[in-house]
């Protein structure tokens, strides 16, 4: 691998900075969840967040010096580097989000990582009072969801519930037909109005992808779920996807759960992977056959 490429890697800058620790300090925010596992967290044109005791180490460029209080009982060490515990890591990176919005997704892709949960997300609170950000963490904590698959999902689901007012959205729920196939699942959905959302990024361009795509949409017309996709330039004007959203709920079906030909009841087949605990109690062999799909740190 050329050395400009290696040098670029989240890995390697967090190698870089994490050399210059002092005893009992460690690696936080972002980079804490990066090195833990975390996919979605690559620290892009941001420094390395490190979490310091003493003025042992100057500021300097790739690096972000923290002086806030510690638990020694907060650091572990994970493959040779001092890093925060995970709840701690997001805990930090949520706090100084500058919005509910990107703290919220902070929570999540956490979350998609199965580095932390909405009860251990909930428990920490607890230790938070009168630390920076924390009432922007607290309001975050009670949005966080523990089975969003991209931060892309997670605007998309907080423009429905933030800016439409409308109710709180089911990520990633398996629909089912009444013999127990399944129909579809999509990245969210009102069970109540019958409305699944969906948001369609690059990977949908490809061939494969739009086939796919297309025989779901078949699949949600067959059983009379009405359906909105969401594209990335969407998030432009949130008014118009506010509209959108509303006029697609206003057109859903709402039928009586027993008269639907749909629904969310689960197979004896079917493994559920919707929380963080379940996916944590998978076998690697399950893992490997159920969450293939997933995208994680090499």
């Amino acid at each position: 691998m050329p050395s400009e490429v290696a040098a670029d890697l989240p890995e390697q800058r967090i190698v870089e900075a994490a050399v210059r620790l002092p005893r009992h300090c460690a690696v936080t925010g972002w980079a804490g969840l990066r090195w833990q596992g975390g996919y979605w967290f690559t620290g892009s044109r941001r420094g390395v967040p490190l979490l310091i005791q003493s003025q042992d180490i100057r500021p300097q460029p790739g690096i972000e010096l923290s002086a806030e209080r510690m638990n020694l009982r907060d650091i572990e060490w994970v493959d040779g580097l001092p890093v925060t515990v995970a709840v701690r890591s997001a805990t930090f990176e949520a706090r100084y989000a500058g919005s509910v919005r990107r703290a919220v997704e902070i929570l999540d892709m956490a979350a998609y990582s199965d580095l932390v949960s909405t009860n251990e997300v909930a428990a920490y609170v607890d230790h938070l009072s009168g630390w920076t950000g924390a009432p922007l963490f607290r309001e975050a904590a009670v949005l966080m969801e523990e089975n969003a698959w991209s931060p892309a999902e997670v605007r998309t689901r907080l423009v429905w519930e933030l800016d439409a007012g409308l109710p709180r959205l089911l990520c990633n729920t398996p629909i089912f037909d009444r013999q127990g196939r399944h129909v579809a699942t999509p990245d969210l959905l009102d069970a109540e109005a019958g409305v699944a959302v969906e948001y369609d990024g690059a990977v949908h361009l490809e061939g494969g992808q739009r086939r796919r795509d297309r025989e779901r949409g078949e699949s949600y017309r067959a059983h009379e779920i009405e359906v909105v996709t969401v594209l990335a330039g969407d998030f432009a004007s949130p008014s118009r996807l506010v509209s959108r959203f509303q006029r697609a709920r206003a057109r859903g079906r709402r039928q009586p759960e027993l008269e639907r030909s749909w629904t969310l009841e689960r197979p004896e087949w079917w493994i559920p992977t919707h929380s963080v605990d379940l996916r944590r109690a998978l076998s690697p062999a399950q893992r490997a056959k159920v969450l293939g799909y997933r995208l994680e740190v090499a």
